[in-house]
């Protein structure tokens, strides 16, 4: 067991816990939530032992194996995928690494010879014990579940993109097979074959499992606890993210009453006093009960989630034919990703583009923007249309020099202060947030930011790729509330499968070197025609 005990714990002026305490019990699955900044990456520091508490106790077992995937993972070069992963596999890789040692001093006997030999049998047989002969095979399996293909895994891991390289970080940590697992927002970088691996090797796992998780259905999914930081209190409630919300919901409004119940006693109370405090027949009553007043516990007004609120302006109405695909063809190399692909999407359709790794959804809708040529065949815009595209490059491109405020004003120079500080808001930007420079937002932060400038554009198309990444719950449910209300055309692609549900009305399945599937449907529709959640499990009935 695990044990939060009246920990206290500030930065500066800044409290984040205050007496908490909590416990998580072994094999147990934890979700821990709160608002930006609230203390949850401090919780997991605590756990890993990187920090100490200001007062009380983090009890844990002594001999307690832990593996902690966090969202910095240095810069990894000099070893193979499959060899890298391999290497973070905690004791059992030490192992593996001194097995190697003992055996060359065997090949090339000395005067210690006993001792290596009686060393070698010791360190065979743990290593035997931790599974150390199918360390490579679990590693391919692992390695394959986050999307990683066969012939990737002698490649160097310095010639991956730093979202792959957090791929191969969280497969070192899930092979290393830990007692306790800490997991800092596994999906980030994930697609929802590798989300959908995940969230079955997690309820499978036999160790314990704290994780932050911006995917809603995982933690529906996976987690059986919710841990709450909210105000520098630290509270658990036992079931998924659904539960919690409920349960929340529910005290929120128990709280509310309580706390309405003795503001109107107060009322009263004081009211009294205040009348009689100059009337000397009453002066016993008077003293009573401003002793008694001095003596209640006072009720604290619960605090709400502040639920954001998104609003796309009413875009122009485009032509019927919003984008026509003709003939549309794109390899890389020798590799074809897309080859005489012709469709029309329609004004007021949403497709989600899906399709496994390396299917070309991101190619897709570079093409659709104008962003990426095609090789032969068009993506025609149609009449009137005015596009607003969203991607994981726009976002990185944002001016590192300027503040959030300077952003919005260069991108939409006739808009007032009033009017941009009202979307800064908006996206979480209040008061003297808007002057944070742009280079120190993190990830959610950035994108945000790219979001605000698109919803000021107001444009009839928009073109989306994965617009949940790095947001978290409450700004996610936002953003897709508003896109549900929004009038123009939606082509977008995201392995988010709330987001998916709630907004795609058409899914074009993409795969690699086969023909594309249409779906005229919803994604709940697609997923009960196919059986599958994700198309590289898809099976053709």
């Amino acid at each position: 067991m695990i044990a939060f005990a009246g920990v206290s714990k500030q930065y500066g002026g800044q409290i984040l816990f205050m007496d908490a305490s909590f416990q998580i019990n072994p094999n147990e699955k934890v979700g821990l939530v709160g608002a930006n900044g609230a203390g949850k990456s401090t919780v997991f520091r605590m756990l890993v032992g990187e920090e100490s508490p200001d007062d009380g106790n983090v009890e844990k077992p002594k001999k307690l194996t832990l593996g902690y995937f966090r969202q910095d993972v240095g810069d990894l070069a000099g070893r193979s995928i499959l060899a890298e992963t391999c290497a973070g596999a905690g004791e059992v890789s030490k192992l593996a690494d001194e097995l190697a040692v003992l055996t060359a001093k065997m090949e090339h006997p000395g005067d210690d010879l006993d001792a290596v030999v009686e060393r070698f049998a010791d360190v065979q047989a743990r290593y035997q014990d931790l599974g150390g002969y199918e360390l490579e095979a679990r590693a391919q399996e692992i390695l394959h579940g986050l999307g990683f293909t066969q012939d990737q895994m002698p490649h160097d891991i310095g010639t991956l993109s730093g979202g792959w390289k957090m791929r191969v970080a969280l497969a070192q940590i899930l092979l290393a097979k830990p007692e306790l697992l800490l997991l800092d927002e596994p999906t980030n970088y994930l697609d929802l074959e590798s989300i959908l691996w995940l969230e079955q090797f997690l309820k499978d796992y036999a160790g314990t499992v704290v994780m932050t998780c911006h995917d809603r259905e995982i933690m529906n999914r996976v987690v059986t606890k919710i841990v709450e930081i909210d105000g520098g209190e630290i509270r658990a409630y036992t079931g998924n993210y659904d539960f919690y919300e409920k349960m929340r919901a529910e005290e929120t409004v128990r709280r509310e009453a309580a706390y309405a119940r003795q503001q109107s006693m107060l009322a009263k109370e004081n009211l009294f006093v205040e009348r009689f405090k100059t009337h000397t027949a009453k002066a016993a009553q008077v003293q009573s009960r401003i002793k008694k007043l001095d003596k209640i516990e006072k009720v604290e007004p619960p605090r709400r989630i502040i639920e954001k609120k998104l609003e796309f302006k009413t875009p122009p109405r485009s032509g019927d034919d919003v984008v026509k695909l003709d003939g549309l063809t794109k390899a890389y190399g020798t590799r074809s990703v897309h080859k005489d692909l012709s469709l029309t999407f329609r004004r007021g359709e949403r497709w989600a583009v899906m399709g496994e790794n390396g299917a070309g959804k991101s190619t897709l809708l570079k093409m659709i923007a104008g962003a990426l040529a095609p090789d032969s065949g068009s993506a025609t815009i149609g009449a009137a249309v005015s596009m607003g595209y969203y991607a994981q490059h726009v976002m990185e491109g944002l001016g590192g020099s300027h503040s959030v405020l300077d952003e919005l004003q260069e991108h939409a120079p006739a808009a007032n202060q009033g009017t941009l500080r009202n979307l800064a808001g908006m996206f979480g930007f209040h008061d003297d947030d808007v002057f944070k420079p742009i280079s120190v937002l993190s990830g959610g932060e950035r994108a945000r930011v790219a979001l605000a400038k698109l919803m000021q554009d107001a444009p009839n198309l928009l073109v989306l790729d994965e617009p949940s990444n790095h947001l978290d719950i409450v700004t996610k449910r936002a953003l897709v509330t508003s896109l549900a209300q929004y009038e123009g055309t939606l082509i977008f692609v995201s392995h988010d499968r709330q987001f998916l549900s709630a907004l795609a009305t058409r899914v074009l399945e993409l795969s690699t070197g086969g023909k594309p599937h249409i779906y005229g449907g919803s994604y709940d529709e697609y997923v009960q025609s196919t059986g599958h959640e994700a198309p590289g499990m898809r099976q053709d009935p």
